[in-house]
């Protein structure tokens, strides 16, 4: 299918693995320029080879997006590099610490700061550069933690927070036809994710987990994320606005515990 998504400038926030890498191929193989950031030098280096020996227009940046002025660093930079920003992926999440209601106060925000707030950070930053161009499509990468509790809960509350500012955002933004929506994988695995690591460590509990609560008996990939992201970015989407889409093939729970 032709997304239409030929010269657009789209940025993703930890574009270097795993899911946000995926999103980064999918837009490459649409003719798109991808700026995208993270926090390792190798791996931005090795992911920015993989999309240019495809021929893709690449500007790679290393930057932490839960300290706002390297985030803003990337947008800004990112934009000047390729004349504007049409397009934005908030990728990066995760939790800093795994428990229940003994998580410290500083944990909790440390993980809103990944997730929720690297995601305001960066909308905030790229909306000016989307109104100069008459438009725009985000895409915030959140979770079925969101609204399927399950260990760690403070990363739950930020991906549901997350889904809500999709929505919030969605309606304050769509007079300057800018469209913000929220993309909810489930349990997803590749190499050197957390989900390969528990796979290795517990392989009994992790098979388990895998029939109990995958329909389909297998984890998603992020293939699947990016195909979902890369549509709901692209016009072809254009009446999808301030949605949360689930992208997992029905899972329960999200937790092996």
């Amino acid at each position: 299918m032709e997304l239409k998504l030929k010269d657009k400038v789209a940025l993703i926030t930890g574009g270097s693995r795993g899911i946000g890498l995926a999103i980064a191929q999918r837009l490459v193989e649409e003719q798109s320029c991808v700026g995208f950031c993270g926090r390792g030098a190798e791996d931005i280096e090795r992911a920015s080879a993989t999309l240019r020996d495809v021929g893709g227009r690449v500007h790679g940046m290393q930057a932490d997006v839960t300290e706002p002025d390297q985030l803003k660093g990337f947008i800004n930079d990112s934009a000047a590099h390729f004349g504007g920003v049409d397009l934005l992926v908030a990728n990066v999440g995760g939790s800093s610490a795994r428990g229940g209601i003994e998580v410290s106060v500083e944990d909790w925000q440390r993980t809103f700061q990944m997730n929720l707030f690297h995601a305001v950070t960066a909308i905030q930053t790229a909306v000016p550069y989307m109104r100069s161009r008459g438009g725009g499509s985000v895409v915030i990468i959140s979770s079925i933690s969101g609204w399927k509790p399950g260990p760690p809960m403070h990363y739950g509350a930020a991906k549901a927070a997350e889904i809500y500012t999709a929505g919030a955002m969605a309606l304050e933004l769509a007079a300057d036809r800018i469209r913000v929506n929220a993309l909810s994988p489930g349990s997803i695995i590749f190499p050197g994710g957390s989900w390969e690591r528990r796979r290795q460590q517990t392989p009994e509990a992790f098979h388990a987990f895998e029939e109990r609560e995958l329909p389909w008996g297998r984890l998603g990939t992020p293939e699947e994320v990016a195909n979902v992201a890369v549509f709901l970015l692209s016009d072809l989407s254009c009446w999808i606005n301030g949605a949360n889409i689930p992208v997992d093939g029905g899972q329960g729970r999200p937790s092996m515990s």
